[in-house]
């Protein structure tokens, strides 16, 4: 018997219980702490969405339809040329011109991959020389381009939108004439127009990604984060309450007309048994910080809990399968025993308490029935799901009658490991039922507008600890997660 001899045993139970009398303080002390709530720091991914589509609407409004007209009189459509005719040189004269005309543009079209969001203008215009030195009435020249208006979006330090734009074009072919042999282009002013219109794009951008709500749905990603969450909804209840601290900004990207932003939610999450805790309560939006590593990696804490009561069966169970049998104890030859009872409950000091409440009766016919109450320490292995019970010994008894043959019979040699071996408990099979309803409650989880989605992919088990709750073994997860407004939300 580890920790308490026999003879040393015996005289310090004769003490507690007067041999003959009935003693009632012999039951360790209750205990009532719970199962700790550990925190741990989550980096959550929080993926916003906008819809760009609104914003090709918006510039569609914005730019005009006739993006120039070209009104040039005088123009030198054909320059002066001296030809030799063999007795002398002669000097044509310049062919004079008013060249007319207008670019347009047609629908916008609006595309985007990684970080570049690029605007497709097409544009056509139609060019006209008139009065052609008095001698031609008109040429005409028609041509194409498409222009392309790569715009960039930025966040500033209050999540405020902005953008920049810039513009490139390229003629499929550029406006011209064919004058007399002549190529005349007509393609110079279209930087010189475009460039007032795209600066004016360019002012009025941040108002139109403004209406994307953009900052609106951050702010609102972030004020339903302080949320709890259900793990487990019963036996026994577990919820990870999520307090987040900053949100981080690591750009955006394109994908199928929609822009995703980056974010990074650093958040504590702490677990807790029983009834939902009230949600932590919401700070402001704090100002942007930048994304320095990867977003999305989510960790908590459950508990894998044996439930006291669970256990006493079990030990009684095994006691009355070993009473079929005589037990052999030193000194008396073998002893009777009918176990009632077993309670487990939490003591101090991380240990468990045991009492069994059974009558003994030795060959002689002495009897005695009474309880008498063990204490040890749960223990696991690294790692491990395996429970075993270390230090088992006699730390007192109550309402004992006959002596003390019951404390004979419970110093017994093996009656400690058999109780022991009778209290080991093998979590695997709590484990993998709690991790199953953890997968499912977290892989795709909604809490009000938030939807949370997670996948666990590393599990690593700590150590066992017996609690005024329970006994339980720590269990800390860690996967990717993401939390994003739902649609409706």
């Amino acid at each position: 018997m580890a920790g308490l001899g026999k003879s040393g045993a015996l005289l310090a139970m004769a003490a507690l219980t007067a041999c003959s009398g009935r003693g009632n303080d012999g039951a360790p002390p209750r205990a009532n702490d719970p199962i700790p709530v550990e925190q741990i720091e989550s980096f959550i991914a929080v993926p916003v969405e906008a819809d760009l589509g609104n914003l090709a609407t918006a510039l569609e409004r914005r730019l005009p339809h006739r993006l120039w007209q070209i009104d040039q009189p005088g123009q030198a459509c054909v320059p002066s040329r001296r030809i030799d005719i063999g007795i002398a040189t002669i000097k044509t004269p310049t062919v004079r011109c008013r060249i007319v005309g207008e670019v347009t543009r047609g629908q916008l079209r609006l595309t985007g991959a990684g970080e570049q969001i690029t605007l497709a203008m097409p544009l056509n215009a139609v060019v006209r020389a008139e009065d052609i030195g008095g001698v031609l009435q008109r040429e005409t020249a028609t041509a194409t381009a498409m222009a392309h208006a790569v715009i960039r979006i930025d966040l500033a330090q209050d999540w405020t939108p902005r953008g920049t734009i810039d513009i490139r074009y390229d003629w499929q072919d550029a406006p011209h004439i064919d004058f007399l042999g002549q190529r005349i282009e007509f393609a110079q002013a279209a930087d010189r127009e475009l460039r007032p219109i795209i600066a004016r794009l360019e002012r009025e951008l941040p108002g139109e990604i403004g209406k994307l709500q953009v900052r609106q749905q951050i702010g609102r990603a972030w004020q339903t984060a302080f949320t709890s969450v259900s793990l487990n909804p019963e036996n026994p209840p577990v919820w990870m309450r999520i307090t987040p601290h900053q949100l981080r900004y690591g750009g955006y990207r394109i994908e199928r007309g929609r822009l995703q932003l980056n974010l990074g939610l650093t958040a504590t999450t702490e677990t807790f048994i029983g009834q939902r805790p009230a949600d932590p309560a919401p700070t402001p939006l704090p100002p942007l910080a930048p994304l320095q590593r990867e977003s999305g990696r989510l960790s908590f804490f459950i508990p894998v809990i044996a439930d006291y009561r669970q256990l006493q069966p079990v030990l009684l169970n095994a006691l009355e399968r070993r009473s079929r049998r005589p037990f052999d104890v030193p000194g008396l030859g073998p002893v009777r025993a009918k176990f009632e009872k077993v309670t487990l409950y939490g003591t101090t000091g991380g240990r468990i308490a045991v009492g069994v409440t059974f009558a003994a009766q030795d060959s002689e016919g002495e009897r005695a029935d009474g309880t008498v109450w063990f204490t040890g320490t749960p223990v696991n292995d690294a790692g491990s799901r395996r429970v075993g019970i270390a230090g088992l010994e006699i730390t007192g008894t109550t309402d004992m009658t006959g002596g003390d043959l019951l404390l004979q019979l419970a110093n017994a040699p093996g009656v400690d490991s058999f109780i022991a071996a009778a209290l080991a408990q093998d979590f695997e099979r709590d484990f993998e039922e709690l991790l199953a309803k953890v997968r499912r409650a977290i892989a795709e989880k909604r809490e009000g507008p938030l939807v949370i989605r997670a996948d666990i992919d590393q599990v690593s088990t700590g150590k066992l600890r017996a609690a005024g709750q329970g006994l339980y073994l720590p269990v800390r997860l860690t996967g990717t997660a993401a939390v994003s407004l739902s649609p409706s939300g």
